[in-house]
């Protein structure tokens, strides 16, 4: 095979990542769906368990994470890089990325299950079941879809708080209106890293489905706008904003990460603290400790402490702590502006990596 393999989903929240930076780069790939016998040959065969996306390269290598994914790039072909050069808004890429993967999950997952939920068990079901009857396929979508289904409630989303997710979802979708009307994507007129980031949950789930997807052309289009333009992989030209500046227009939804998520992480980081004082060196980690409280929307809930979160935070982090003085000072500046003081002085209980694609003590 000649060229790169793309093993993914139009319903994945993070193929839609994969897919689009690698259109922006100029990848040329092939995107096969993961029936089941391509989740036993080709995934589980040689991940050891079943995810999308993953990359399969022309020399037969298995890249799994979309962060991995982008970074194989990255260093394959360096001249036209997806990252800012620029020490804050490389920093700020990080803390969106954090925000896209493990804070924006939670109106995804709201909206798909709570608003289209016989609607994706079709679409799934074309992948489980592609040669079955429409009927065939809903049983088969069934079945796959209900596992996603059951991870609903651990993440946080129960009647209790549902109002307040819609509400911090509308919030979001005003906030990054406001800011689209004065940049086509996060950063300034290219597209960055941080924007393939956030379209993983607003392409799969947020654009792509039924009843999602019309609100959000119907309420932001700029939004959708957005949406289309890094799907196709476009925003190739132009440049980010000069003299390392963040768009203020960026600030509202920073504010809402550090007030939402930044209290979870810490809340999460302690109990990590209590689990690696006894663990073995280079474990695995568990994918989530124990239900621990946060607040949306204004509303108050219980939500899994998970793991993956630390990762994605270690990321921020080391970009942070590799600044030089004067600009980890400008940084502090911005953090105590957008409310993440915390963040100067904050300090994983060990350090993280990824071993046989799965999370794991360093």
């Amino acid at each position: 095979m000649s060229e790169n393999t793309l093993f993914g989903s139009e319903m994945s929240y993070f193929t839609g990542k994969a897919r689009a930076y690698l259109r922006w780069k100029g990848v040329e790939f092939t995107e096969i769906a993961p029936t089941p016998a391509v989740m036993k040959s080709e995934i589980i065969a040689n991940i050891g368990w079943p995810v999308i996306p993953v990359l399969k390269t022309p020399d037969g290598e298995y890249v799994q994470d979309t962060s991995d994914i982008i970074q194989h790039f990255e260093t394959l072909r360096p001249e036209t890089s997806a990252l800012p050069e620029t020490p804050l808004q490389d920093f700020v890429s990080y803390l969106l990325q954090l925000f896209s993967d493990e804070w924006m999950t939670l109106p995804a997952m709201h909206y798909r299950w709570n608003h289209n939920e016989e609607w994706i068990y079709g679409q799934f079901g074309k992948s489980a079941a592609p040669d079955g009857t429409l009927e065939e396929q809903y049983e088969a979508g069934k079945i796959v879809g209900s596992r996603f289904r059951g991870f609903v409630p651990m993440l946080g989303i129960t009647p209790e708080t549902i109002p307040g997710v819609e509400a911090a979802y509308e919030k979001f979708l005003a906030d990054f209106s406001a800011h689209l009307e004065r940049l086509p994507y996060l950063l300034g007129t290219r597209a960055s890293f941080a924007d393939f980031a956030l379209i993983g949950p607003m392409y799969a789930h947020q654009y792509r489905d039924d009843w999602t997807g019309a609100h959000m052309k119907r309420t932001a289009p700029l939004v959708a706008d957005w949406v289309e333009r890094v799907i196709a992989g476009q925003g190739k030209e132009g440049e980010f904003i000069p003299g390392d500046d963040i768009p203020v227009t960026l600030l509202p939804i920073l504010k809402v990460q550090m007030e939402e998520q930044l209290p979870v992480l810490q809340a999460t980081n302690d109990l990590f603290i209590d689990w690696a004082a006894t663990a073995e060196p280079q474990s695995d980690l568990p994918r989530g400790f124990e239900m621990i409280p946060f607040v949306t929307g204004g509303h108050a809930g219980q939500c899994m402490a998970r793991t993956f979160a630390l990762f994605r935070l270690q990321d921020a982090l080391d970009v942070y702590d590799a600044m030089e003085a004067s600009d980890q000072a400008r940084a502090d500046a911005f953090l105590d502006a957008i409310g993440g003081k915390a963040l100067t002085s904050f300090k994983l209980a060990a350090r993280l990596t990824r071993r046989n694609y799965r999370l794991a003590l360093a």
